[in-house]
């Protein structure tokens, strides 16, 4: 290419069109980072949402409120239709006619959308919130479950919704532990014969609180304390 001097000062210019047929540069989309098994690792920043998407709904009725609140879980589909399809969750949502806590389930509601837009690994959400505990203490569920907080139990529908999805393993028992449990409960049951016409629990009455589940499971077994729920014992 000849070299070119310019002896007088720019005082104006102008862009020239590309000729006609001239062949334009292909712009190749940046591939999407994924581990060994074909997994997406990160989802790119860019990507914009579906005019539709799948989601499911979840009831949390809490006894420390007159209204219940509603969670939806909207899911991107990752390569369709392909061994490689995935599920991944994309955006959040709470609704509740309570609007004391509108503020903070805006905020929430907002980061952990963005945290699933983000794509990687999600599942720390459900510890982190799993975590939270309410300073004016926490509740009770129908069948003895202990719940910290409303945030905790966020974290638990979202475990549940991983869990669906296939995101995280499903948490409860094979079955050899279940029939271990079975046995167990049927040992206690025919031994102590306790009945309280009260108690809301499916457990035997006297049990204590689980420190693994959080169910007032526990009970004294073969000289050792035993869950009667999730099979965790002080034994091993």
């Amino acid at each position: 290419m000849a070299e070119i001097r310019i002896s007088k000062a720019i005082v104006d210019f102008r862009v020239e069109a590309e000729p006609p047929g001239a062949a334009k540069p292909v712009e190749r989309p940046q591939p999407v980072e994924t581990s060994a098994d074909g997994k997406v690792v990160r989802m790119h920043e860019k990507l914009e949402r579906p005019e539709m998407l799948r989601g499911s709904t979840y009831k949390v009725k809490t006894p420390i409120s007159d209204h219940a609140m509603y969670v939806t879980i909207n899911d991107l589909i990752l390569n369709p239709d392909t061994e490689f399809e995935q599920r991944r969750p994309f955006e959040i949502f709470i609704n509740s006619k309570n609007l004391d806590h509108y503020q903070w389930i805006v905020a929430l509601t907002r980061i952990m959308s963005a945290v699933f837009r983000k794509g990687g690994d999600v599942t720390f959400i459900v510890d982190e919130l799993k975590a939270v505990f309410d300073p004016r203490g926490g509740y009770w569920q129908p069948g003895g479950k202990f719940m910290p907080s409303i945030i905790a139990e966020l974290g638990h529908i979202i475990e549940k919704h991983l869990q669906f999805i296939g995101m995280l393993p499903d948490s409860g028992l094979d079955e050899h532990q279940q029939r271990l449990v079975e046995t167990k409960r049927r040992e206690f049951e025919d031994r102590t014969k306790q009945q309280d016409a009260f108690a809301a629990s499916e457990f035997p009455a006297g049990a204590q609180l689980c420190g693994k589940c959080s169910v007032t499971a526990v009970v004294m077994m073969d000289g050792c304390m035993t869950c009667l729920n999730c099979g965790e014992s002080k034994c091993g």
